[in-house]
């Protein structure tokens, strides 16, 4: 009840302290008094107020936001995971290493590995609520792989949005009574150009299919460019359907959560309904069961083979989506108590399976296009770009109704792209607000600028020599830098944060703590595994190339720049904080302490209480 006297006839209303709840978290209760003083009586009444939609929490600051609905953050994590590469690479792998032998290797590094990291991730995104740099309060020194994969995010962002303007391009051109690459009677076709070529004799060798030609000549203008120190300037086309797949990425991303988990609707279930529609209308086609047959005949004396196992941990380590930030931000906007070691199984398990459901998919169409021009199968079986912008789209053009399919085909292609275009987006920007706390504020200001450099920077992707862009990009931004961040990750949350705390923390938020096995592989398998990837990875490097175009040297110290700029952000931070730490001369190690201490055990250092510096912590599982 308010004391002070209020003026005569006058109604005031005033808001009493908090009461206090046992959730400082939660919403909180406010009382409203209301007093009116007549005639020097005093009426009061009292009203409950409910709280306000912006909670804090009890630092004061304002509370995360979280996803409207557990679908949303399902979808967008299955959306990330499953992109471009599980209808073009896996399919050809498996078909190459042994058909259904390759599933072999492909399950086995899904368990030991693939599974455990990605739960990992979840995990340490849920439990800290911040992006990827933000979560290594728990062991400061490590903060730089942070950067690290935020870095490759946006290294990813410059090329992988031109491939969804490459999808649009073909959608737009695709709204036409007789599809523009099933003769070579067209403007920008070449004399080598041929209905259909059998290269089997060395006449044969340059001829090309009019799909072929209108991706390369008519698409990217390739015939105009001499090499990468030939671009040209960007071609406006492709320009535009860049911009418009920019603006697609900022209205999905400016609010956050809050938009980008009602996009996915969309996004991320469009691709299994069209899958499903192609896969109905491919296994009518005469030669499908052929191709699908081949697909999944089982050849185990492949196994014997180092490369079919190499490629299959290839394969788990980029279709999963580990390492590039996306999992920690998407995860660190679930409530608290979210059962993420669910998620992790469910997600994973249907990236994988939707892989091998794609591959029926291809395999049908490649199996008709090798029963229609009568050549074997490894004539018309390839992976990457080739497959989905020049194979299926001239397997599509002999379909009755082919500018239907092509529409359904290429739409299928922008959803894949743009949910996994929006993940990376969301890693970069998710992880810099979280580090710059100036910038929440400013959230819808700063997408737009992140948003508007990507698109300057792939401009260089849409010129005559964009390709060798596109192609350079593609080697070196996300290949070895990737793993050796992953590899930096586990290290750090496994060893240095101690894996038993990390199951601490697990326990805490779900309320059962992780088995023997994972506790295992995130603390000896994984980081083994990683090791030995990182080590192939440049054991195996092979300069890029496209075609018979070899890069000069200067490309390829241009690719290694790349690459190098993110993986050194690992030490160079660490050499930061080790700088500029406090000493003390009391405690020798006090400044090495620091580092690999979580902040919130801080306090502790000064009386000698580091668990990293007992043997107990380094033994314990």
């Amino acid at each position: 009840m308010l004391k002070e006297k209020a003026p005569s006839s006058l109604m005031s209303s005033v808001v009493a302290p908090e009461k206090s709840t046992s959730n400082t978290m939660g919403p909180k209760e406010v009382e409203l008094i209301l007093v009116k003083e007549q005639n020097g009586v005093q009426f009061t009444s009292t009203t409950l107020v409910a709280p306000a939609l912006t909670q804090t929490n009890s630092s004061g600051e304002e509370e995360r936001e979280t996803w409207g609905k557990k679908i949303d953050f399902l979808l967008s994590v299955i959306g990330f995971a499953v992109d471009l590469a599980n209808v073009w690479r896996f399919p050809y792998l498996c078909y190459k290493n042994g058909g259904g032998a390759f599933l072999v290797p492909y399950l086995f590094f899904m368990v030991i590995a693939g599974m455990p990291l990605f739960y990992m991730e979840l995990a340490v995104g849920q439990y800290n609520r911040e992006g990827a740099a933000g979560v290594w309060k728990i062991c400061p020194i490590f903060k730089g792989v942070g950067f690290t994969v935020i870095l490759i995010s946006l290294y990813v962002g410059f090329y992988y949005n031109v491939i969804i303007s490459w999808a649009l391009f073909y959608l737009f051109s695709s709204f036409s009574g007789e599809l523009p690459w099933v003769h070579c009677n067209n403007t920008w076709n070449s004399p080598n150009c041929s209905d259909w070529a059998d290269n089997n004799s060395v006449s044969d060798i340059y001829k090309a299919t009019p799909a072929q030609e209108y991706f390369e000549r008519a698409v990217l203008h390739i015939q105009d460019s001499h090499g990468i120190d030939d671009l040209g300037r960007p071609r406006w086309q492709l320009t535009s359907c860049l911009a418009v797949v920019i603006v697609l990425l900022y209205f999905s991303l400016w609010k956050g959560v809050k938009t980008s988990g009602k996009v996915v609707w969309i996004t991320a279930t469009m691709p299994y309904v069209v899958l499903t529609v192609l896969l109905l209308r491919g296994v009518t086609l005469p030669g499908a069961i052929d191709g699908i047959k081949a697909y999944l005949s089982v050849d185990f004396l492949r196994l014997c083979d180092a490369k079919v196992w190499i490629e299959a941990a290839t394969q788990i380590c980029f279709s999963l989506g580990v390492g590039f930030g996306v999992l920690i931000a998407f995860s660190s906007y679930n409530k608290f108590s979210n059962n993420c070691y669910r998620d992790a199984i469910i997600t994973s398990s249907i990236n994988s399976l939707t892989s091998f459901f794609s591959g029926f998919v291809v395999f049908s169409f490649l199996g008709y296009m090798s029963h229609k021009h009568n050549v074997a199968l490894d004539k018309v079986a390839r992976d990457g770009a080739g497959l989905v912008f020049v194979i299926y789209p001239e397997a599509i053009a002999t379909l009755p109704g082919s500018s239907v399919w092509a529409v359904i085909f290429f739409i299928m292609l922008l959803t894949l792209g743009i949910d996994s275009a929006m993940g990376g987006m969301e890693s970069v920007i998710t992880g810099l607000i979280d580090e710059f706390k100036f910038l929440h504020k400013h959230r819808e200001l700063f997408t737009l600028f992140i948003v508007v450099a990507t698109f300057l920077i792939s401009l260089f992707c849409v010129t005559n020599g964009g390709m060798y862009v596109f192609t350079l990009l593609d080697h070196f931004a996300a290949g070895t830098s990737i793993l050796f961040g992953v590899l930096i990750e586990a290290i750090g949350i496994a060893w240095f944060y101690g894996v038993d705390r990390f199951s601490d923390d697990i326990e805490e938020m779900i309320g059962q703590r992780p088995g023997k096995y994972w506790r295992l592989c995130w603390k000896f398998v994984s980081p083994c595994f990683l090791l030995f990837m990182v080590v192939v990875s440049f054991a195996t490097f092979n300069p890029p190339n496209y075609g018979s175009y070899m890069f000069p040297p200067w490309a390829n110290m241009v690719g290694w720049c790349l690459a190098i700029s993110s993986m050194t952000m690992v030490p160079l931070y660490a050499i930061y904080k080790l700088c500029t730490l406090p000493g003390n001369p009391i405690f020798r190690d006090h400044r090495l302490a620091y580092a690999i201490t979580p902040e919130t055990e801080h306090h502790l250092i000064d009386n000698g209480e580091v668990r990293q510096f007992t043997l107990h912590h380094w033994l314990v599982v």
